[in-house]
């Protein structure tokens, strides 16, 4: 096949661009490493020639299992450049699903490292379609007898060239597969293109002002893909990425913040309702914020006033999406006084509506299913082809299809949309339809409350009656009697749980999301 020559970008041009035009910054910091943006560049290049030189071929896919690290990174972007499709794995998972995974996409290739040796071998065994498997770190960590396995390390060393592979790719061809968490069955894998996140990338950065100096905290998976797209957006900018595992350790954390100047800081409401624990804040210095984000589940206003505080210079944005269209609205920061409970409006260059049940338009007021239109609409579920007619549906014009995000939401007068609940969460109880987030943002709202979740359980006079965990904050005394008293004067009665259990914490998925599935 021949080299396809076009202007037309695709998704490691960021890192290619960025190299070009500051090959000697800075662009990743990572557990006391720093790499410069000719570096990576370079690495990647060697690491995509030595996939191709193993058989990795275009529109084949590769799995990096590997934790948040240099060889992550590097492996991210070198798959992508040997004109492959790139799916990262959260280093948390077991052999059981890796083995599933690698079976599910047939993948070719698979990038691990030593401390997860053990599984991936394990994994790799289970999969006939395996053809190489690059180990970062000691090769004899793990029995590779019988695997394709050779030296991540080596494999890039034997590699000196200074251009990446002969570009076979289009930027409608797949550039990833995001796989969803799966907490009601097997996990779906999210295809997306080239110009998906390309797209993605280019309205997220316009609407958070990213600029060239900022300095872009990473915490979260890059397997989340909230996480990857903060790498994504930082080397799109030729802006730095701080790079760490996790937020297991908040004072190690916010010292690296303060000692690295970091300007913008994403997190979840798991990760900021442990920063609004801490005591010692005042200690670090962490007045070059410009930025905070959230995502994954809208911010209780306990938490968004909580932010206001510790960051008053920052601009705060609640945002909404979902990996199947990667974001659909924020809400800008000027809006956050007026409307803190709104996830905002549509992102640059996306339409929204809400339609009810026979697919009719609504207005103002009126809740039901989100529709998304635009160009960052994946392009489909791997493989399900039963599941993928159910999200993508024809749009307004012909040929078109737009995203049925399965979401109940709302709209105001002004445009801005209100998140109510997952189609799959609703509760039905005495007959009405009860949206569990609303009775958690109340629980949740009460002072002394950390976390709260509400499901529905099997009810004989009520149908599902709502029971609802509750983590209060350290030191916080609250009885299960007091806060039932506070939802009645909160909520309707039908909104009011019947259950109510005080609880040390709730489960937990890799990025952060309750895991509703292990409450009973």
């Amino acid at each position: 096949m021949e080299t396809l020559t076009h202007a037309v970008p695709q998704l490691h041009d960021y890192l290619h661009h960025s190299a070009r035009r500051l090959p000697d910054k800075v662009a990743l910091v990572c557990r006391g490493r720093r790499l410069t943006y000719a570096e990576l560049e370079a690495r990647s290049n060697a690491l995509a020639h030595a996939l191709v030189r193993r058989g990795v071929q275009r529109g084949d896919r590769v799995l990096v299992f590997a934790e948040n690290g240099v060889e992550a990174v590097i492996s991210f972007w070198g798959v992508l450049k040997a004109n492959a499709v790139v799916s990262v794995i959260h280093p948390q998972t077991k052999a059981d699903r890796l083995a599933w995974l690698l079976n599910d996409c047939r993948a070719t290739g698979l990038i691990t490292e030593a401390p997860l040796a053990s599984i991936a071998a394990e994994a790799a065994r289970r999969s006939p379609h395996l053809r190489t498997l690059l180990m970062a770190g000691a090769l004899d960590a793990a029995p590779l007898d019988g695997l394709p396995a050779s030296s991540w390390d080596g494999a890039i060393a034997a590699e000196t060239p200074e251009q990446p592979p002969p570009r076979r790719n289009l930027d409608i061809d797949l550039a990833a597969i995001i796989y969803t968490s799966g907490s009601t069955g097997d996990p779906k894998g999210v295809m997306l293109s080239h110009r998906n996140m390309l797209t993605a990338a280019t309205s997220i950065t316009a609407y958070l002002r990213n600029v060239e100096d900022d300095v872009i905290l990473g915490v979260l998976p890059l397997s989340f893909d909230y996480g990857l797209y903060q790498m994504i957006m930082a080397f799109r900018m030729g802006a730095r990425l701080v790079l760490e595992r996790s937020f297991t350790y908040p004072a190690q954390i916010l010292g690296l913040m303060a000692e690295e100047g970091v300007t913008g800081f994403p997190g979840v409401p798991t990760l900021f309702a442990i920063l609004g624990g801490l005591k010692s804040l005042e200690a670090y210095d962490l007045s070059r914020i410009r930025y905070v984000t959230n995502t994954a589940a809208a911010l209780p206003v306990k938490h968004i006033r909580m932010l206001q505080r510790l960051f008053p210079q920052a601009r705060i944005y609640s945002m909404y999406g979902l990996t199947e269209c990667k974001r659909c609205t924020y809400l800008p920061p000027e809006d956050l006084d007026r409307k803190p409970e709104s996830v905002g409006i549509a992102i640059p260059d996306t339409e929204l509506w809400l339609v009810d049940d026979e697919g009719r338009r609504l207005g103002p007021g009126e809740v039901g299913q989100l529709v998304i239109r635009g160009a960052t609409v994946m392009q489909g579920y791997w493989e399900k082809p039963e599941e993928t007619a159910r999200k993508l549906r024809p749009g307004p014009l012909p040929g078109e299809r737009v995203l049925y995000t399965g979401d109940f939401c709302r709209l105001d007068e002004e445009g801005y949309l209100y998140f109510v609940g997952r189609m799959d969460d609703i509760i039905k109880s005495r007959g009405e339809k009860v949206a569990p987030k609303e009775v958690e943002c109340t629980l949740t709202n009460v002072p002394g409350v950390k976390e709260a979740a509400v499901i529905g359980v099997p009810d004989d006079l009520l149908g599902q009656a709502l029971k609802a965990y509750v983590v209060l904050e350290p030191g916080a005394t609250h009885t299960a009697a007091e806060l039932l008293r506070a939802c009645q004067a909160r909520l309707e009665s039908f909104k009011v749980p019947k259950h109510l259990v005080l609880v040390p914490a709730l489960p937990k998925t890799s990025t952060g999301k309750i895991k509703k599935t292990e409450l009973v």
